[in-house]
């Protein structure tokens, strides 16, 4: 008996959508899977920091994730960062202790309200299965931000090396932990119960550890919002997965090099 291997060619579209609420220009790229018919389970991942994904060989891992699969396909946005990023991305509603963060409720306006039916109209196709947001560092802060606020719009979340210390008061102004934003929007607020989590952190991804618990922060951070995700009812590892990757650090190389594993966790393709 032979075995048909079943290989997809993913083609990169590059657009410049005009935006009414961030005045200015945004620039994103959609990775489209050749071929598709429009009977199959067609799923959607928007990337923040998309000039961070066109560093990566973004289009040989998407084809190899759709490798033999006959009836699922995943679209994928990269979303590139403007110059404005610090204030683009955060918590909507919740600078921090810089004011950085100030405009990411016009950025959650414009990826709900400019963008989505931008791309849905360019795909031209009804998205029929799960639909996520991801990102890195800050942008990942960002993308659980938006997907946590809009449950009716996303299934899942992935977060690589999230930007979960931002807080409202500097460390040296009588900061605690119950200054964090992210954890406590997740503390007071609540989304839909079958959303899914996927959190990974390196563990080289920096050298600060201000609790001096030899646990270098990003970690301890992520860890505390599993923790606090796990206290509103979310389950392990259906709803929330923690990938800690030994060696990895904040950068775009040990990113590629789990994104093979999220898609894989996040979707059916």
């Amino acid at each position: 008996m032979y075995t048909t291997i079943l290989s997809v060619k993913v083609n990169t579209i590059n657009f410049k959508i005009p935006s009414a609420f961030l005045k200015h220009e945004v620039e994103i790229d959609i990775y489209v899977p050749e071929g598709i018919l429009g009977n199959e389970k067609i799923e959607l991942l928007l990337l923040n920091d998309g000039q961070d994904v066109a560093k990566m060989n973004f289009t040989k891992i998407l084809e190899e994730a759709h490798h033999n699969k006959r009836n699922h396909r995943l679209i994928v946005v990269a979303i590139k960062a403007s110059a404005d990023r610090l204030m683009e991305y955060g918590v909507a509603g919740v600078p921090d202790f810089k004011g950085r963060g100030a405009k990411a409720e016009l950025y959650t306006d414009f990826i709900i309200k400019e963008l989505l039916p931008f791309v849905k109209k360019k795909i031209a196709m009804p998205i029929t299965g799960r639909v996520a947001f991801a990102g890195f560092s800050l942008g990942g802060l960002s993308a659980f931000d938006i997907a946590w606020n809009n449950p009716s719009v996303f299934d899942a979340i992935g977060v690589f090396s999230g930007a979960f210390w931002w807080r409202k008061k500097d460390l040296a102004n009588g900061y605690t932990d119950a200054d964090r934003i992210m954890h406590n929007l997740i503390d007071q607020t609540s989304t839909r119960p079958d959303m899914k989590f996927w959190l990974m952190t390196g563990t080289e991804d920096e050298k600060a550890d201000r609790n001096k618990n030899l646990i270098i922060d990003s970690i301890d951070d992520t860890i505390d919002v599993v923790k606090g995700l796990l206290n509103k009812g979310y389950k392990r590892p259906e709803h929330v997965f923690y990938y800690e990757k030994v060696g990895g650090k904040h950068d775009v190389s040990t990113w590629e090099s789990v994104m093979p594993a999220f898609l894989n966790w996040a979707f059916e393709v």
